[in-house]
């Protein structure tokens, strides 16, 4: 069972590696490619003006860092590089936020899927600041936490492209609806599951010790 486990934990981490630099990448290259004739997203970008570049470099790099201020392995070996990269990530976030603010007053399905973005965007940099402030005060569980959190919002681009891949391209189903409702499930799902992920271990030591409980807040939190 521990095998299965830890074989479902590599592949998990693999996973969001993989897809973080997938759409990072994309991201980078959106502006240098053709679109075709009539995308309404081509056309949007094209008169919005510099929150475009701006927010597709800068949220791009902040989803290339996720990964690596994520792993343990460069936190214990590498701390320099964490520290670097770390502050690389929190600079991508704080100017990449404001400009993901400005295109979502403009998003396709008006403020039903506006208002949604403008939400991931004002949460961003509270969460990884959030962050910041506990690293300086030496908190340093209390850091990982928040910018796990931090993280689980910028995991919402690779969010939202699947979800529009599946749910338009695979299931056929209209395209605006489903661009309305990952406009909220990409960052609440990803906010869901990285609760799970920070409760789980207090969870299982409550349900060993035979309590009566689950432990719903991790120390700290």
């Amino acid at each position: 069972m521990s095998l299965l486990l830890s074989l479902v934990r590599w592949t998990a981490r693999l996973l969001f590696a993989l897809t973080s630099v997938a759409v990072a990448v994309y991201a980078f290259g959106y502006l240098y490619r053709s679109h075709a004739a009539g995308n309404p997203f081509a056309a949007q970008f094209a008169i919005s003006g510099w929150d475009v570049p701006l927010h597709m470099f800068l949220a791009g790099l902040a989803l290339l860092l996720a990964p690596l201020q994520l792993s343990a392995g460069v936190r214990r070996r590498l701390p320099a590089l964490h520290r670097t990269a770390g502050w690389l990530y929190v600079a991508a976030i704080l100017i990449g936020a404001p400009s993901g603010l400005s295109l979502a007053f403009h998003a396709q399905g008006g403020a039903a899927s506006g208002v949604g973005f403008a939400l991931l965007a004002l949460l961003w940099p509270v969460f990884t600041l959030r962050g910041v402030v506990l690293a300086i005060a030496g908190d340093t569980a209390g850091h990982r936490r928040w910018m796990c959190r931090s993280v689980a919002l910028t995991f919402a681009a690779v969010t939202l492209r699947v979800g529009l891949g599946v749910g338009a391209g695979v299931l056929h189903l209209p395209f605006l609806a489903v661009y309305i409702t990952m406009a909220w499930a990409s960052w609440l799902l990803n906010l869901a599951v990285c609760e799970i992920i920070l409760r789980w271990p207090s969870w299982r030591r409550a349900r060993a010790a035979g309590g009566s409980r689950w432990a719903f807040r991790p120390t700290g939190a």
